[in-house]
Parts: C-alpha cells; structure tokens; sequence
C-alpha cells in the first residue's frame, strides 16, 4: 500500500509517522477517531489538516496493526 501524506523524518517528532510533514502524529488523528471525534471536529482543531489526511491516516494505522501481533488481555 502506497502512502502520499504520512512522512516520518528522523529529526522530526522522533520519527514518528506525521501527516504531510506537519508536527501532527498519526497517532494523534487516529486517537481522535477513537474518541469518537467527528471528522470536522478533528478539522476544526488542527486545520492544517485536509480530510484526506484523516483516511490516509486511518489506513496507515489498519496497515500498521496487519505488519504485527498486538498482545491482548483475555476478558
């Protein structure tokens, strides 16, 4: 799967996965999503951000948890 608009640059945020260059996490777009936060709630607080950022993202993070095994606590 190709990504256009998630980078990750070694003396940017420690190299975590970003959207377009700008200092805002992957991790923080999708946290948003897990939070229940609407797309253009997300917008208006980083507006910055284009919606295609916001599914790029999504899938980065689908792709992100199909490369490993995440431990899981029996209920």
């Amino acid at each position: 799967m190709r990504f256009t608009r998630i980078t990750v640059n070694p003396d940017q945020m420690s190299g975590v996965p970003c959207i377009r260059g700008l200092r805002i996490p992957v991790a923080t777009v999708v946290g948003m999503f897990a939070e229940a936060m609407q797309p253009d709630d997300i917008l208006a607080a980083y507006p910055d951000l284009e919606p295609q950022d916001l599914y790029e993202a999504l899938r980065y993070a689908a792709q992100a948890v199909q490369e490993r095994e995440l431990p899981l606590l029996s209920a």
